[in-house]
């Protein structure tokens, strides 16, 4: 337990920041959690409607500090991915065609 009178008021608002952090966590935790079952279980357009607030919640995690950014894009972006994914094994039904390219001649080097 610190003795300085400084110290002392470090603990109290370390003590508020963590329960307010904990919030934040919770939160973004538990979108990531029921995106991914909706995604899991097949209903694309519920977890359509919930990715936005998805990434908001991480987007708000960034900005107070709790997660790297780089690792947010990350997660947001295997997650628009894993959404991706599931809503074109359910459109496939439509062939694409592939548009053919004629291949150029190398050119000659002077």
């Amino acid at each position: 337990m610190p003795i300085i009178k400084s110290a002392i008021k470090r603990v109290r608002i370390e003590a508020r920041r963590q329960k307010r952090n904990v919030v934040t966590k919770n939160t973004f935790k538990a979108l990531i959690k029921e995106f991914t079952s909706l995604v899991a279980d097949g209903k694309i357009d519920e977890a359509t409607k919930l990715f936005p607030a998805v990434q908001k919640s991480l987007d708000m995690a960034v900005k107070k500090n709790l997660l790297h950014k780089n690792n947010v894009a990350r997660k947001k972006s295997n997650l628009s991915k894993m959404l991706d994914t599931r809503s074109n094994a359910k459109t496939e039904a439509k062939p694409t065609a592939k548009k053919l390219t004629a291949k150029k001649a190398p050119t000659k080097k002077a």
